[in-house]
């Protein structure tokens, strides 16, 4: 269990005290908006109504104390800017920013940031790649080449097995888990048998991925 401090609670940040509820961490939210920190309580350990940019005011919430901060705000990209600024400055341990633009981005991280995270930029590219691929079920982005993807099994590769069809090599694709009725099977070996309606977790470049699978 971590100490996060949230700050901004619009549609992205109080969705980030929802995923932080559930991980069973502890959270203090701030937001200037009254209602907006009405409707996070439900998520959070305790919030405040207050301005972020006042380092008097972020100076009361003891700010070396927490293992965490998020700074949420997503329509005032000043008011993202100084919060990120004056949490460094007050001795953060770990500040991470919302950024809408590549621009914002290199400006959070010079000024306070140490990580950026861009939503509306992760959701668009899962969107386009997932359904515009018939075989990509789902995936997730380590960086700016390599992913995790849920793949779906194909018709030729029923009845053979992981070293039967030997992407490894082929291909660079490492098959880390078998799917079926929505359970993972980590125990992947050369010998494990693809049967009817199973899926793939694989690891590896999209370029390979779509080689591999066919996709267009």
């Amino acid at each position: 269990m971590k100490s996060v401090l949230l700050i901004g609670l619009g549609v992205f940040g109080t969705q980030v005290a929802a995923e932080l509820n559930k991980l069973g961490h502890e959270i203090m939210a701030v937001d200037k908006e009254e209602s907006r920190v009405n409707d996070a309580m439900p998520f959070v350990t305790d919030a405040q109504i207050g301005d972020s940019t006042s380092i008097a005011f972020l100076r009361e919430l003891d700010i070396p104390s927490y293992d965490v901060c998020i700074v949420a705000i997503g329509s005032d990209f000043q008011s993202s800017l100084e919060t990120a600024s004056n949490l460094q400055e007050l001795g953060a341990k770990l500040v991470v920013a919302r950024a809408d633009r590549e621009v914002q981005a290199k400006f959070l991280l010079r000024n306070g940031a140490d990580r950026v995270v861009n939503p509306e930029k992760q959701v668009a590219k899962w969107t386009a790649v997932r359904f515009t691929s018939d075989h990509i079920l789902d995936y997730f982005q380590l960086d700016d080449e390599h992913a995790i993807y849920e793949v779906a099994l194909p018709s030729d590769w029923l009845g053979k097995t992981v070293g039967g069809i030997d992407i490894r090599r082929k291909y660079g694709i490492n098959i880390i888990a078998v799917k079926k009725d929505g359970k993972f099977n980590l125990s992947v070996t050369p010998d494990t048998r693809f049967e009817a309606d199973d899926s793939l977790l694989v690891f590896g470049e999209y370029r390979d991925i779509r080689k591999c699978f066919r996709i267009q």
